[in-house]
């Protein structure tokens, strides 16, 4: 265990590149081997627009890592947030902690995206990919990630969060949303049986259907468990599913880079009002929910 913690505690940044690109190479070598849908467009384009998004983000978290650095180091010294005050264990850090960072971090922030408008403008960006795969991952605008990152500092503070467990979680989470976000034909009850506590691509996909109520359920990035809590776990048929959103359906608009830069500020779109409401639900009857 404690090479384990020394490790992750000081985590060579080619190790953490080695992470994040080693994985979107893995998942898009599968996806394209098995992959669930078969689209017709160009990919080198799509792949290219993720990538600098992709890009983005690793340069605004490299740019303030040292906040991160310096609040984890003050929790450590004042003995400050949760994991402190309970006196847990290295072992009850890494699963407990891994756990409440991933709530605090990734899916309250999610959620409350979806809620809030002037940050929904900069969270649509992540959902006019029309063509979800692993690259879709880290599609986010410079924007979100400031904002994501205020809220995983925030999640230090309150957890207590050391450094070694700060670089086991952002690992963990890159590897995740990788996986969730991937194209992979998934046998059913293999994915049944993992999303019992992870998130997996047959349950995140919904997340990226084009329109409401769906685009709002399955917000979870490492673990499942969340969006069960929360009332906001469903499963569907991902054979029906049609990603983008409705609001922002114009193939140029959804993938150029200059205008999905430009989103956050030309104004907020009400969502689309249909006639009739429809329904991607599964049949589970014989499947592990």
């Amino acid at each position: 265990m404690d090479q384990f913690l020394a490790y992750f505690a000081d985590m060579p940044t080619a190790h953490r590149a080695a992470v994040l690109f080693g994985g979107l190479t893995i998942f898009f070598l599968i996806e394209n081997t098995i992959p669930l849908f078969k689209n017709f467009y160009n990919k080198t384009t799509h792949t290219a627009t993720n990538i600098f998004f992709t890009l983005t983000t690793i340069a605004v978290n490299f740019l303030m890592a040292f906040i991160l650095v310096a609040a984890a180091v003050w929790v450590e010294q004042n003995n400050f947030g949760i994991l402190n005050w309970m006196g847990a264990s290295p072992l009850i850090a890494a699963t407990f902690g891994l756990m409440l960072m991933d709530f605090s971090g990734a899916w309250l922030p999610h959620f409350i995206e979806h809620r809030i408008k002037w940050m929904w403008q900069f969270h649509v960006i992540h959902h006019t990919d029309q063509h979800v795969d692993t690259t879709t991952a880290n599609r986010h605008h410079p924007g979100e990630s400031v904002i994501r990152f205020i809220f995983t500092t925030t999640a230090v503070f309150v957890v207590g969060t050391p450094m070694w467990l700060i670089f086991l979680y952002q690992t963990a989470s890159v590897v995740l949303t990788q996986f969730n976000h991937a194209n992979l034909n998934m046998p059913a009850r293999l994915d049944a049986f993992l999303r019992i506590v992870f998130c997996t691509p047959n349950m995140h996909r919904t997340h990226h259907h084009y329109r409401q109520p769906y685009s709002d359920t399955n917000f979870g990035n490492i673990f499942s468990f969340w969006d069960r809590m929360f009332g906001t776990f469903v499963i569907v048929d991902n054979s029906k599913l049609i990603y983008g959103v409705d609001t922002y359906m114009d193939k140029k608009e959804a993938s150029d880079i200059i205008n999905l830069l430009k989103i956050p500020f030309a104004g907020y779109r009400n969502p689309v009002e249909y006639d009739k409401e429809e329904s991607l639900e599964e049949d589970t009857d014989n499947i592990l929910v």
